[in-house]
């Protein structure tokens, strides 16, 4: 099995599952240097070897990397880990004749003005939306637009450089911050452009599709709660979704959709949607794994390992998974004002709310915490287990609730 950049935030699951000596990750020569991860990765049993490749600016040379690493052919699986790396994995995939994304469909997805014109061409649902080049055309757009519009970034994930925009007058300040966002080291050589949208007032909902050779074998409907202000970063989700059954269809049929507009072939597809006066309207896509802990979350409702799935998809089979949800789960970010951490309190009482499953806290005393505009920049979260989603979506934010940050 080979993976294609560092999976963050599964590695444990995937150890549950897998052998040992069982996978090779494929990951940028420089990120292995940074982040010391031949001395990480060794402790990782199922992971004998880190192999360096570049794949940056979608520059996977497949044949190099195949000469240079004959036994890499025999792989019988291509998973991307990262955002970064679908491209590349879909390329690798193709060439040893096993099931992925395809080329084309990963390139769409990973590129959201590509995106916003494939659903313009197949009569999906769209904000308005233009690709700028200069402040002066964005700030030309929110003129013409005329209310609330969206800055982003058109290749970043986790909600790096997203801004809401009240003002034309405010786009001068804020190019940069989208333009070219402060991220992380594998997002460093990504290029990007810039794309200005009209803002979507509505309910914000995601859609996890399990696509087996263009075939939809599985969906969800995932409710996600986001902050409020400039920077939508998401706070919580609740699975599945407590939506009537119309809203819900009608979301998992525009998802599908999508991934048959833009040939789809295996995989995971995660969408995320506002419905916009009961429409349901696009707002992006990836094709990977969710982030944010969603496919947790889809393991606990269902009673079924989303990830055993997906594994199971991109070695050609068809894995059946429940229909429906037989129960919810929900999870909720924790977020600590900015300043150092002076104290973290109510932890304990957190962990007795009914039906939390993991509690964990990424900031200890001392820490500097920055305002959150990327969902990296959280500081923990609270997961749990409810029978219907109300109960577990109010369980989940009264545990959050709990958790308090004392900063100076």
């Amino acid at each position: 099995m080979i993976i294609v950049g560092v999976p963050p935030g599964v590695l444990g699951i995937l150890g549950e599952l897998l052998p040992a000596d069982s996978v090779v990750i494929i990951e940028d020569p420089e990120l292995i240097r940074r982040r010391d991860l031949h001395r990480k990765l060794a402790k990782v049993p199922f992971v004998p070897r880190v192999v360096p490749a570049a794949y940056q600016r979608d520059a996977l040379d497949v044949e190099g990397l195949l000469a240079a690493e004959p036994a890499l052919a025999t792989a019988r699986l291509v998973m991307p880990g990262v955002e970064y790396t679908v491209t590349a994995a879909a390329r690798l995939a193709e060439r040893l004749g096993l099931p992925g994304a395809g080329v084309a469909a990963a390139q769409t997805f990973t590129d959201k003005h590509r995106l916003r014109r494939l659903a313009a061409d197949h009569g999906l649902p769209n904000p308005a939306y233009a690709l700028v080049r200069t402040p002066a055309e964005a700030e030309a757009f929110v003129r013409r637009v005329g209310g609330r519009c969206v800055l982003k970034p058109t290749r970043r994930a986790g909600s790096l450089g997203v801004q809401f925009l009240d003002d034309p007058d405010a786009v001068a300040a804020a190019w940069a911050a989208t333009a070219d966002p402060p991220g992380s080291d594998e997002e460093a050589e990504v290029p990007t452009e810039v794309m200005v949208e009209a803002a979507l007032t509505g309910s914000e909902h995601s859609v996890e599709l399990l696509v087996a050779d263009g075939e939809v074998i599985f969906g969800n409907v995932t409710d996600k709660r986001v902050l409020p202000g400039r920077h939508p970063v998401e706070t919580g989700h609740t699975v599945p979704s407590g939506l009537p059954e119309a809203e819900y269809r009608a979301l998992l049929d525009v998802a599908g959709r999508l991934a048959r507009a833009a040939g789809f072939r295996t995989g995971v597809l995660h969408s995320e949607w506002i419905l916009a006066d009961g429409v349901p309207t696009l707002v992006e896509c990836a094709a990977r794994l969710p982030g944010d802990l969603i496919a947790a979350l889809v393991t606990v409702a269902y009673e079924a390992s989303f990830m055993a799935a997906y594994l199971r998809v991109l070695l050609g089979e068809r894995p059946a998974l429940p229909a429906r949800a037989v129960a919810a789960a929900a999870v909720e970010f924790l977020i600590a004002p900015p300043g150092t951490v002076t104290a973290v309190e109510g932890v304990r009482p957190a962990h007795r709310v009914s039906g939390v499953l993991d509690l964990h806290v990424d900031v200890a005393v001392g820490d500097r915490v920055a305002e959150v505009v990327s969902s990296r920049q959280r500081s923990g979260h609270v997961l749990v287990w409810g029978a219907d989603p109300t109960e577990a979506a109010d369980a989940a934010q009264r545990a959050a609730g709990l958790v308090r940050f004392e900063v100076a």
